[in-house]
């Protein structure tokens, strides 16, 4: 059940998987302690899974860790494959599910004492190299997604110094004391501007129809699986120890993953942003492999790895139960139930995914007339739902404005979105490091290059400027043309 609901959740704009967990804790208070453990797992798997069914369809992320899923997803539907992305959606999913359960059983403690270590500067240069990540991801032009990535910047700048209490960029307007909700945001930029983009396609008459796949290519091959199984587990990898750091979460995984995958897969089956197969495998293994990670803080140290298990470590105090370093001892038959749950959810999860496909897929041949006001109604609500504020559905409505102008000016959406979630992250740890060593920044920099964590940090960051070099294969073409060149014009 809480898998079927996770999914529907997780498939629809603007309902969170933060906010699914948050509403099970209040109607499961008087369950006993297990099978409310257990929907809210299958709450949390589904959900971060059903994110993509949406970005994959119509180009909405039903979460933010479904962001970098839609910049493949979205043109493999485009191209009439819409069942083979979400089939690939499904499998990688499951896949990074179960690497994630791994990790938590076999290496929870090894990488939480790892985690621990953390301090607020190397927080700083992970989200930093997250939104050096986010500047080119999707995007034609380095110049246009660093302004996009700067604007969402210094949108979630607005509201309440979380250190002084005092208001930034409010211009003296109590509406702007809250700051602009992300979700607000993401809405606006990914859902209410296809919509106008689309109803302006339709004016022209440039909407294409996009055919349902056949039953059969909704579920991959062993073959099609294993060729890309190498990714998956890199992937996976990197998405346990993201989940695996207290204040992170699938989205700054799913976009390393995302990066990783650009940088490391030389021949992709398409190119990326184009429908790249390899741009659904990476992010969707790393986002569910995130769970894993994020959970193994939890139970073993009592430190949330991300919003949703920030509630469940509530729903434990509220049962009576005190996650941290004693679980295990004290009650290792909870964390054993916790993981076969967990491991149930993942099995429930690839069941349904693959199972409720055609239903979703239909959605794309809907005809857009139907479907964008549908589109709408959604956003409205959703965003309305998320705090009961009509404040914020003027927001969204305002940033659909905007992201329609930034896709007929060829602005990349996604950075602008990810800038407002990581730069009030950035923008916190960053103060948190320089108040620690009270306003010197000579010692800041020196504990960066004296700590081995912040001196790998730093340098990862500095290499994400790097441009990508090119493949030994297209400097061997270049060097056999330069002969050619000389004996041309008689060198």
């Amino acid at each position: 059940m809480g898998v079927v609901a996770g999914i529907v959740v997780g498939a629809v704009p603007g309902l969170s998987v933060t906010m699914a967990t948050a509403l099970l804790v209040s109607m499961t208070y008087a369950w006993d302690t297990k099978p409310a453990l257990a929907m809210m797992l299958g709450v949390y798997a589904g959900g971060v899974y059903g994110g993509s069914r949406s970005a994959i369809l119509i180009n909405i992320p039903g979460a933010p860790a479904a962001i970098a899923t839609g910049f493949d997803g979205y043109p493999l539907a485009q191209r009439g494959e819409a069942g083979v992305a979400i089939g690939v959606a499904t499998v990688q999913s499951f896949i990074g599910g179960v690497l994630g359960l791994v990790a938590l059983v076999v290496a929870g403690p090894l990488i939480s004492e790892f985690a621990l270590k953390f301090a607020p500067r190397d927080y700083f240069l992970l989200v930093a190299m997250g939104l050096s990540l986010v500047s080119r991801l999707g995007a034609r032009s380095m110049p246009r997604a660093l302004i996009a990535a700067a604007g969402g910047v210094l949108v979630g700048l607005v509201g309440m110094d979380p250190v002084t209490g005092e208001g930034r960029f409010t211009f003296g307007l109590p509406l702007l004391i809250g700051g602009v909700h992300y979700i607000a945001v993401l809405i606006g930029l990914f859902g209410l501007s296809e919509v106008f983009y689309q109803l302006g396609r339709i004016g022209r008459g440039a909407v294409p129809q996009v055919t349902i796949p056949e039953v059969g290519r909704i579920l991959p091959s062993w073959s099609f699986v294993l060729r890309f199984l190498p990714l998956s587990l890199r992937t996976s990898v990197l998405g346990i120890i993201v989940g695996a750091l207290p204040g992170t979460g699938g989205e700054i995984a799913a976009l390393l993953a995302y990066d990783h995958a650009k940088r490391t897969v030389r021949k992709p089956t398409r190119p990326f942003g184009q429908g790249a197969i390899e741009g659904v495998v990476a992010p969707e293994t790393a986002n569910n492999a995130a769970i894993g990670g994020a959970l193994i803080p939890m139970l073993t140290l009592g430190i949330p790895g991300d919003a949703v298990t920030a509630v469940l470590i509530g729903a434990l105090f509220i049962h009576g139960l005190r996650p941290g370093p004693l679980l295990m001892v004290e009650m290792p038959d909870l964390f054993w139930f916790i993981a076969w749950s967990y491991a149930l959810a993942n099995v429930f999860l690839l069941i349904f995914g693959l199972m409720a496909v055609r239903p979703f897929v239909k959605l794309v041949n809907v005809n857009k007339k139907i479907l964008m006001p549908m589109i709408t109604l959604i956003s409205v609500v959703g965003t309305y739902a998320i705090q009961s504020n009509i404040y914020d559905v003027f927001w969204m409505i305002g940033f659909g404005i905007l992201g329609y102008f930034m896709k007929l000016g060829d602005y990349p959406v996604g950075p602008m979105v990810l800038g407002v979630i990581l730069g009030p992250l950035a923008d916190i740890n960053f103060r948190r490091a320089i108040i620690s060593v009270h306003g010197n920044i000579p010692a800041f920099l020196w504990e960066i290059v004296s700590n081995p964590i912040s001196l790998i940090l730093a340098i990862m960051l500095i290499t994400a400027f790097i441009p990508r070099l090119p493949s030994a294969a297209s400097l061997r073409g270049r060097l056999r043309r330069l002969p050619r060149l000389g004996r041309k014009e008689g060198a």
